[in-house]
């Protein structure tokens, strides 16, 4: 009997399949998803499950653009000096400092198992794409592994932790000193100086719209081709387009049927400094905690970094106390920050979002508050439209300046929970029928149904408005009929108020003391409408001026500098009328010196280039570029078109603002247009590398297809992960 029940199992065992390897799990995985590529190269993937979804979308990113998604994940992982070299080694330090490679598995091991599943996925779709691309061939992650979206949880550009300063990690990990004054004068500097990010979100009830349908207008300003447009749907209820950050497997600004979502970023605080007393007692760390010491959270962690064509390696110390890492040194004290990490919740909330079908489900989600660095503009099917300024806003006590580091060795300092979304700052169906936020004030984003500063702690809100904030209401005031695109049209409204109120002050100076050389630009200037076009010189003028204005001003002031927007409105308080002409005659010589005549349209000047894939364009004045007729969002262009970088080019081309923008209007069926600055391919061979920047500067929307007949009809090409596309 023994022998007859072992030559059973025996038998069993010798027909059953032996474990599938994980390419063959790939595989079968594909089977169920089908990704759909329309005229424009928009992947449309469907999965039966949506795991299976998430596998295909990011199988679909990394065929648009690997580059980019590997760069995301090297920076945020912090390995970002094995391919930069040593300059990169803070960036990757601040990055271990909030949360180490074990933490991060440790989030994901303790994470719900759906959102596990998407994580795998996640790894599975990247992974598959690399095996069946061998010719790509990464600069470092050759297998990407599904913890590593914990690092990269909540979807905008660098998130809170980039507003970290790297460079006072280097001067406290390097030196255990404070950052210089004249250096940290420079960072202020150069970060006021940049071109401004931020993006516009205006919601439009359906009393103003010709359809009666309520709309929004997406439109983030990000670094050019930092995020694809996308459309991804399963059997188990997603079914989300729009614009994700590249590697992510979430829509980050974007609509489903029902509802949509735009954000901003915010001005609320959600980012503070602590001070701490250090003590040391028989060589280890403590700090002072009211009465008691508590002993610092001491590690280390060893970073590579390239050298020519080897890997060094450097250690450094990592400090914690329960406010967050030590992260620099104010005066003598080792201070640490404090901002909201929780890479599981924040994951959770993001993909929550892209499915919710209403308002009452988008409200509930909220409640989630993870959504730490950005404002939420909202409209829904229902008719519904909302703002909800900020989402993550800790407890503090006002008696206390958190503007500035305060002393951490007092209790009455620390965070005391979160506020409730109803605690917040909330704007919902106000009586006005519109709602806008373009990194402005909460308290203008609906007229006279605004909310009131005095309702609120000074934290929940920095009461400063911008110029683009200024158009959006301008333009919103005693209007209806929208139609998307009359949409269109009043989000590239060419009007700039930044110059209404800078330029009249030149004019005054001019009038004071009439220099003959500089009548005739004068002149040009005093008639402008102050409206930007590709063909205006006025526009010309005014940009470099403003910018060398701008630059003027707060050279050299450290404290109580006033911002562009208080600077420009009362500039004559801020520059003598006598140097407002020397400034003046500097941009005419600069313009003469390298475009041979002051007399130079906005369009020979203002310039978009792509040149290849590379994350950080090699400009070249030699080469084929296109005119464009928009300007810097700190002028109060709502389509914002700005440069970071020139590469020591003459003409300027636009490095960031409008980058990926929507238009949608919900109703029975949901109908949006849309627009990519260039293409949805980082790839220069493929038809979609460049095919939408003329579109782009013409101001020409496509049809956004989203309801699988329409996808149907435009399609292109039609396949599983793993096919040929």
């Amino acid at each position: 009997m023994r022998i007859t029940i072992l030559v059973v199992l025996m038998l069993f065992f010798s027909c059953a399949e032996p474990p599938r390897t994980e390419v063959q799990e790939w595989e079968s995985q594909a089977e169920n998803i089908t990704i759909i590529r329309d005229d424009f190269g928009v992947p449309h993937v469907y999965g039966k499950t949506d795991a299976d979804a998430v596998f295909g979308l990011l199988y679909a990113q990394c065929e648009d653009d690997f580059n980019r998604v590997e760069q995301n994940y090297i920076w945020a992982t912090g390995r970002l000096a094995e391919v930069e070299g040593e300059d990169a080694l803070y960036s990757d330090l601040r990055a271990r400092l909030f949360m180490t490679e074990e933490e991060a598995k440790e989030n994901y091991n303790n994470s719900p198992e759906w959102l596990q599943e998407l994580c795998d996925a996640f790894a599975d779709g990247i992974n598959y794409y690399l095996h069946t691309h061998p010719e790509v061939k990464p600069k470092l992650l050759t297998r990407f592994e599904p913890w590593m979206p914990m690092y990269f949880s909540e979807g905008s550009i660098g998130g809170d932790i980039e507003r970290i300063s790297t460079r006072k990690i280097k001067s406290f990990y390097e030196s255990g000193m404070e950052l210089p004054e004249m250096e940290a004068l420079q960072i202020k500097k150069e970060e006021e100086m940049a071109e401004p990010q931020g993006s516009n979100g205006i919601a439009i009830a359906g009393d103003l719209t010709e359809s009666g349908n309520a709309m929004l207008l997406i439109n983030p300003h990000t670094s050019f081709y930092f995020r694809g447009e996308v459309h991804v749907v399963s059997e188990e209820g997603l079914n989300a387009y729009g614009a994700v950050t590249w590697g992510q497997f979430f829509v980050y600004q974007g609509f489903n049927e029902k509802t949509g979502w735009m954000h901003t970023s915010t001005y609320t605080d959600v980012m503070d400094e602590f001070k701490e007393t250090i003590v040391k007692n028989n060589g280890k760390l403590y700090y002072q905690y009211g009465e008691e010491l508590r002993p610092v959270d001491s590690s280390s962690v060893t970073l590579k970094y390239k050298d020519g064509e080897t890997l060094k390696e450097r250690t450094f110390p990592m400090y914690r106390t329960h406010h967050g890492p030590i992260t620099h040194q104010v005066g003598k004290q080792w201070t640490a920050s404090a901002m909201m990490w929780e890479p599981v919740k924040a994951l959770e909330q993001s993909y929550i979002r892209t499915k919710q079908n209403g308002y009452d489900g988008f409200r509930e989600m909220m409640d989630i508050r993870t959504n730490s660095s950005n404002n939420t503009v909202y409209a829904d099917a229902e008719g519904n439209i909302a703002y909800f300024h900020g989402n993550f806003v800790p407890k503090r006590d006002t008696i206390f300046d958190y503007t500035e580091p305060v002393d951490g060795s007092d209790p009455k300092t620390d965070w005391q929970g979160l506020h409730t979304v109803d605690e917040n700052i909330l704007v919902l169906n106000p009586g006005n029928g519109w709602i806008q936020n373009c990194n402005s004030t909460p308290f203008t984003s609906a007229l006279e149904y605004s909310p009131n500063r005095e309702d609120y702690p000074k934290y929940m809100s920095r009461d400063q408005e911008n110029f683009r904030g200024v158009h959006a209401i301008e333009l919103l005031t005693d209007r209806s009929g929208y139609t998307l695109d009359s949409l269109i049209e009043l989000a590239h409204d060419p009007y700039l108020p930044a110059f209404k109120a800078l330029i009249p002050g030149l004019v005054k100076a001019f009038d004071q003391n009439p220099i003959s050389e500089l009548r005739e630009p004068i002149e040009l200037l005093r008639k402008w409408d102050y409206k930007t076009s590709k063909e205006s010189i006025a526009m010309t003028l005014a940009h470099f001026y403003g910018t060398i204005f701008w630059r003027e001003a707060i050279t050299g002031k450290m404290e109580n500098r006033p911002s562009q927007f208080e600077l420009f409105n009362n500039n004559e308080e801020w520059v003598s009328a006598e140097r407002r002409l020397v400034l003046f005659e500097q941009v005419l010589e600069k313009l003469k010196n390298d475009f041979g005549s002051w007399k130079t349209p906005w369009g020979e000047v203002n310039r978009y280039q792509r040149l290849n894939g590379d994350i950080r364009q090699p400009f070249d004045d030699e080469k084929p570029s296109i005119p464009i007729g928009f300007a810097s969002g700190s002028w109060g262009a709502l389509a914002a078109y700005g440069a970071r970088y020139d590469n020591n080019t003459k003409k300027i081309y636009g490095t960031r603002g409008n980058s990926f923008v929507a238009v949608v209007e919900f109703g029975e069926k949901v109908k949006a247009k849309t627009m990519l600055a260039g293409g949805q391919s980082g790839d220069p061979d493929s038809p979609h590398f460049n095919d939408q920047a003329q579109r782009y500067a013409n101001m020409e929307f496509k049809d956004a297809a989203f309801y699988k007949e329409d996808v149907l009809n435009r399609a292109k090409a039609n396949y599983s992960p793993g096919e040929k596309y």
